[in-house]
């Protein structure tokens, strides 16, 4: 057994990081400012979006896409039960009504049938929220062929699928059928595989990151940084009843240091992933994740299932189990529908969109970052065939 407790995802930071804080702190501009942009610039060459803008959290910047796409009262946007809750509350924060869909059996992602369905059954859908799970990216070409279909707008919340691509491309770059309205929403959250502390990013055509550059910071005309640099004019206008999102320059400092490491950071959690899968496939008790053909998942989240018909024990004293063994676990999502506000307010019952239902009562989430080496890796490994074979029907 372990010495020490294996913490399920900590940030990977070292004195790079805290160089580049230390610089901008010298600097004299510690708000939102030249690393800011250099940090939007860079992030939006790597994945090939047309802009990029900086906001303080992932949530932010669903809550802008939707207010800059002009989603509000009187309209409803689809999105899939099995999500962290900011996937929802932006719609609700908007004005608008959340439409919760089902999941894909195998990546669990938003099922584009379900989506279907769902498009029939309400005509005041005006735009679609796909999550991108874990990392592995949704069935886009589907769901943009839908979107095409019914003139919908389409935003990715893809806080988990940094970076990822799908058989149109890279998740987060202009891959969608003309004509189509999109927006691409980052975090960059202590656990996300890039770290800014708190942060996100919005990617989407110039047109759309301007017009969410004001509502970002108080629907304000100019900024601090362009109303008191050298040049500047002190005049602004306020044009929207905008919000407090805005990144500031210690964040981007962090983010531009992490997103030189992403590739490293990226390849190790694939290696992790594949280690999982080889030596976890072999054991009837669990059900490991997949990465289908034609698309690069970006491995945030390792989510093992059990089967829970061939253990003599529940999932949560699987969890328990595993940190007797001194492993951090985790669990993605409790599905929306199950939150009392969500269940109260909409009336769904837990059995309303069973495969979510199903899969999340048999979730586990572990331990998954670029920080484990080879001996953590293989110490998971042993605590999880030593609990499956401790208690195995």
């Amino acid at each position: 057994m372990r010495d020490t407790f294996l913490a399920f995802a900590p940030p990977c930071l070292d004195d790079a990081e805290v160089e580049a804080v230390a610089r901008v702190l010298r600097s004299g501009w510690i708000t939102t400012g030249p690393e800011v942009a250099r940090f939007e610039s860079a992030f939006s060459a790597g994945i090939g979006s047309e802009g990029a803008l900086a906001l303080n959290s992932g949530t932010a910047a669903l809550h802008v896409a939707l207010a800059a796409l002009g989603i509000g009262p009187g309209d409803a946007v689809v999105t899939t039960t099995l999500t962290f809750c900011s996937t929802v509350h932006v719609i609700e924060q908007v004005g608008a009504r959340p439409v919760l869909c089902d999941v894909d059996p195998v990546t669990l992602n938003l099922d584009p049938r379900r989506v279907a369905e769902a498009l029939d059954r309400h005509p005041d859908v005006r735009a679609v929220l796909p999550v991108h799970l874990y990392g592995h990216p949704c069935d886009m070409p589907a769901l943009f062929e839908l979107a095409a279909r019914h003139r919908l707008a389409v935003i990715e919340d893809a806080a988990h699928a940094l970076p990822a691509a799908d058989p149109l491309g890279i998740v987060g770059a202009e891959r969608s059928p003309s004509g189509v309205p999109t927006a691409c929403c980052f975090s960059f959250y202590a656990t996300k595989n890039l770290t800014t502390g708190e942060g996100g990013m919005l990617t989407g055509p110039a047109q759309l990151i301007e017009r969410a550059r004001t509502w970002s910071l108080h629907g304000m005309s100019r900024d601090a940084y362009g109303r008191y640099e050298e040049g500047g004019s002190w005049h602004y206008e306020v044009t929207l009843p905008g919000f407090k999102y805005n990144m500031t320059d210690l964040q981007a400092a962090i983010g531009l240091v992490q997103l030189g490491k992403l590739d490293g950071f990226v390849r190790r959690r694939r290696e992790i992933a594949a280690a999982y899968t080889r030596a976890l496939s072999g054991l009837d008790q669990v059900q490991v994740p997949v990465q289908l053909d034609g698309y690069e998942h970006a491995w945030h989240i390792y989510p093992l299932r059990l089967h829970l018909d061939r253990l003599r024990i529940s999932r949560a004293r699987f969890i328990a189990e595993l940190s007797a063994r001194r492993i951090g676990a985790g669990v993605h999502f409790i599905p929306v529908h199950h939150q009392p506000y969500y269940r109260d307010r909409y009336g769904y019952a837990p059995g309303d969109f069973p495969v979510a239902a199903r899969e999340y009562e048999r979730l586990v989430s572990l331990p998954l970052h670029p920080g484990l080496d080879d001996d953590d890796v293989a110490d998971v490994i042993d605590a999880v065939t030593d609990v499956v074979a401790a208690h195995r029907r």
